[in-house]
């Protein structure tokens, strides 16, 4: 299966407790960290959710 790079640029701080935990479960620990996740439905799912604070990195 196909993976795809997501790189987190915007804070998670003042956000609701439902997308922390998205930020959180995607792996992320510090601001433009890239991460490498298989992308499966739920994977995109999550990073739809949080679309307004991650980049998909080609």
């Amino acid at each position: 299966m196909a993976t795809i790079k997501i790189k987190q640029v915007r804070s998670a701080i003042k956000r609701p407790a439902d997308q922390k935990a998205t930020i959180k479960a995607l792996g992320f620990r510090k601001l433009n960290q890239v991460v490498e996740k298989e992308a499966t439905p739920q994977v995109l799912g999550m990073v739809k959710k949080v679309q307004h604070l991650v980049e998909v990195v080609e």
